[in-house]
């Protein structure tokens, strides 16, 4: 498989995944044609290299839209959301362990028309409340590859969209799932989820069976992750290491994994796939060689050759089979094979002929900032070895492997994560042939041996290799934040490592450092002094709203909590911070208690630098407790920043003193003008304190508005909305919400206003520049749309 061609097959599935609508079935059979017409000059007429790479385009471009069409066959009818439905399947992956409950994949075997075939359900513990009587549910034992008969209630697959925010339903669609949900509570005295088969007898199912027999002895020898009083605290890696389940490993040590940059270390990675290989074809080879009779029939090395696939082969399995053990199991295939036939084949061709394969097999991999970075690793080795000379020593070798990987994927890493960790070639140095060499084999052996020795020996040499990484990790500088850049500084930080890297003599090396600069110096651009920009984030069923100014930046309230371990502050908010060039915020303002206005704030402080902040919480509220500095928000207060001016117009003077009969009551409401328009934030304004706003002949009128307390019944009266006159109003909503926001009759209100109404859940972010020119919103799911993300009715 030559370069060029595989490069025309990454160029269509990479076009095809940005796409927004895949083309029509008959443009794709005209596609199809012209792709066989090129491929028939491409060996009969005009063999040449244009030919095939033409013909490669547009057979690989028919190929990932006609996969993307039969996915998208398989969603969950529009018409069957939220409603409970009886199904009976096969549990297709190892339960995970989520806050009160377990998540699962599920493949559906019988169930209403409309029920896509793969799902991804969780099963909660917990009670539920029915006419006036509270029935506890326990949830049953469950175990990959039964089959169930269960009452599930599912919604079509939707996450948050927020500007350089990770793509939720992407992973969901790669993966192909075709709705999401829960199991529901048994009913009526009958148990709607019963057991049917302990085992089903597939291979995938076993393969399930088996990983999870494995996870489940580590638990017994190492402890449960999520024990707080476990003894063996990095056992969740080695469960990674093991079979590929990185849920195993808790949020805090990712975190430290990221900033060492050993992330790669800590899954089944190219690296681990290759040394199992290694090691199993070395000991078969020794053994071969010990009995004559097999040695004289088969060469030592073929029986070498074959034994390492096997194994490679079995631990690809094992974990799951991910992308980076594909694309290694793919490659030592090619290697092998050509040992095998007497043919040495290139290592770029080999790389080449894995890309295809990988793509052709999972056409959303383009999506995947995996797929990118473990080929990208492996083409910067082959590239980096190719000035390299044999009396090379090893360890210099190894040094400039390091660097390469370092170096090369530097801006890639930035481009995706906006992040880059500074001592990662210190950590790898160590890190890596500690894991791979040493950690992983133990880890495996012990699958194979029942020796719990093995176990804590390895878990013992990786409680030390974490003290290190602590160590390395602990200044604040050791992982740095930039920008997302844009494309074409991308482009050009890679040419710039490209040179970097080049063989001894290139003369244009001098080159690489003005090349590299502008991914890692750019700065998105702000407004001008006067202007201003607001941006609502998509964060579900609550609220964050950004507003920046030509050199201030100010966050009103932090999102939601998703549980114990999660919320928006960590998930949503500060990776579009980071992404939109913020380094610290001057002002946060957090506009109440409720946890859907400011359960990311704990996260938001640790992860960012913040200048004041000013909230209505009570006085022992953990935020006051973090800040002892937080200023309360006061009617009247006012301060201008590059021609900006904010105005704090809700709770009046004491209120949170005297209290409230709810924390909806004390919400901050801001207002932020310029010279070009204004914003109204309201957070959960009820309707008396928006009748007191009027009555006060407060400044209301704004061109944009976030509705208040997500356009519940509870606020919107008719007079605030007469007094605000905003053109534009966002409801920050999550995807079918359970309390029905916005209601019916408060969008009715609007209506009549004739205001255009945005919400979150169908537009995502909405980000609205206020400038000379005149005032524009730009909504998330319309500039980053992709034809599967779901469309949410206009209501």
């Amino acid at each position: 498989m030559s370069i060029p061609v595989s490069l025309a097959l990454v160029a269509a599935m990479f076009l095809v995944a940005r796409l927004a609508e895949l083309p029509s079935w008959p443009l794709l059979a005209c596609a199809a044609l012209c792709a066989a017409v090129c491929g028939l000059f491409a060996c009969r007429f005009r063999p040449g290299l244009f030919w095939r790479c033409l013909a490669a385009f547009l057979s690989a471009f028919v190929w990932a839209a006609a996969s993307g069409h039969l996915k998208l066959e398989q969603r969950l009818a529009p018409e069957l959301e939220g409603r409970d439905i009886d199904i009976t399947g096969v549990i297709a992956s190892l339960p995970g362990r989520v806050e009160r409950g377990l998540r699962f994949d599920f493949d559906v075997e019988q169930a209403p028309p409309g029920v896509p075939r793969h799902i991804a359900l969780t099963w909660y513990d917990g009670r539920r409340v029915e006419h006036e009587v509270v029935e506890q549910h326990v949830r049953p034992a469950l175990h990959a590859g039964s089959r169930w008969h269960l009452r599930v209630r599912l919604k079509r697959p939707h996450g948050n969209m927020n500007p350089h925010g990770f793509d939720y339903e992407a992973w969901l669609f790669e993966r192909g799932i075709g709705a999401t949900g829960s199991v529901r509570a048994s009913g009526d005295g009958a148990s709607a989820q019963y057991l049917i088969d302990d085992r089903v007898w597939r291979p995938a199912c076993l393969i399930e069976s088996a990983r999870e027999a494995v996870r489940q002895r580590f638990e017994r020898v190492l402890g449960a992750p999520d024990d707080p009083d476990a003894r063996h605290p990095w056992g969740g890696v080695l469960v990674a290491l093991a079979i590929g389940d990185q849920r195993a490993i808790p949020p805090a040590q990712w975190d430290m994994f990221a900033r060492a940059g050993i992330t790669h270390l800590v899954s089944i990675s190219g690296l681990h796939v290759t040394m199992v290989a290694a090691l199993v074809g070395m000991l078969a080879a020794a053994l071969w060689r010990r009995v004559p009779a097999l040695a004289l029939r088969v060469p030592a090395q073929r029986a070498a050759v074959v034994a390492g696939l096997l194994a490679a082969t079995a631990y690809c399995a094992l974990a799951g089979f991910g992308i980076p053990a594909q694309r290694t199991l793919i490659m030592l295939a090619v290697a092998g094979a050509a040992m095998l036939a007497g043919r040495f084949s290139s290592p770029a061709n080999a790389l080449a002929l894995a890309v295809c394969v990988v793509l052709l097999l999972h056409p959303m991999a383009v999506t995947n900032a995996g797929f990118w970075l473990s080929f990208g690793a492996v083409a910067l080795l082959f590239y980096a070895a190719a000035g390299d000379i044999g009396a090379t020593p090893a360890p210099v070798r190894w040094l400039r492997a390091q660097a390469a990987i370092t170096l090369g994927l530097a801006p890639l890493t930035l481009a995706i994560f906006q992040q880059v960790s500074l001592v990662a070639p210190l950590a790898n140095l160590v890190a890596i042939p500690l894991v791979s060499a040493v950690v992983t084999p133990l880890a495996l052996l012990a699958i194979l041996l029942p020796v719990d020795a093995l176990l804590l020996l390895a878990h013992a040499l990786t409680g030390w290799l974490m003290t290190l990484v602590a160590w390395l990790t602990a200044p604040d500088w050791a992982l740095w934040h930039g920008a997302a850049p844009p494309a074409w500084s991308v482009a050009v930080a890679l040419l710039g490592t490209a040179t970097l890297l080049a063989p001894a003599g290139w003369p244009g090396r001098a080159l690489a450092l003005p090349l590299l600069l502008p991914v890692f110096l750019f700065q998105p651009e702000r407004p001008a002094v006067g202007d201003m920009k607001v941006v609502v984030l998509d964060v579900g069923q609550g609220l964050a709203v950004h507003v920046q100014t030509a050199t201030r930046d100010l966050l009103f309230d932090t999102g939601p909590r998703y549980g114990m371990e999660a919320d928006a502050g960590e998930r949503l908010v500060l990776p579009y911070l980071r992404a939109a060039g913020v380094a610290r915020l001057d002002t946060l303002v957090v506009s109440h208690a409720d946890t859907d206005h400011s359960g990311g704030v704990a996260s938001l402080l640790a992860g960012m630098p913040v200048s004041a902040v000013m909230s209505s919480v009570p006085a022992r509220d953990a935020l006051r407790l973090a800040r002892p500095d937080t200023r309360d928000c006061v009617a009247g207060e006012r301060w201008s920043a590059d021609g900006v001016s904010f105005d704090m117009l809700h709770p009046p003077p004491g209120a949170r003193e005297r209290g409230a009969r709810s924390s909806n009551a004390l919400s901050c409401v801001l207002r932020v003008s310029s010279a070009h328009g204004a914003a109204l934030i309201t957070g959960d304004l009820l309707a008396d304190g928006e009748l007191a706003l009027v009555a006060a002949g407060a400044p209301l009128a704004a061109e944009l508005l976030v509705a208040p307390h997500h356009g519940s019944r509870t606020s919107s009266t008719e007079a605030f909305i007469a007094a605000v006159g905003a053109k534009d109003v966002v409801h920050a909503v999550g995807y079918r919400n359970r309390f029905n926001h916005p209601n019916p009759v408060i969008q009715a209100r609007y209506a009549a206003q004739g205001t255009r109404q945005l919400r979150s859940d169908r537009d995502g972010a909405v980000a609205c520049d206020f400038r000379a020119a005149g005032i524009e919103c730009a909504l998330s799911r319309e500039a980053d749309a992709r034809y599967w993300h779901n469309r949410v009715p206009v209501q």
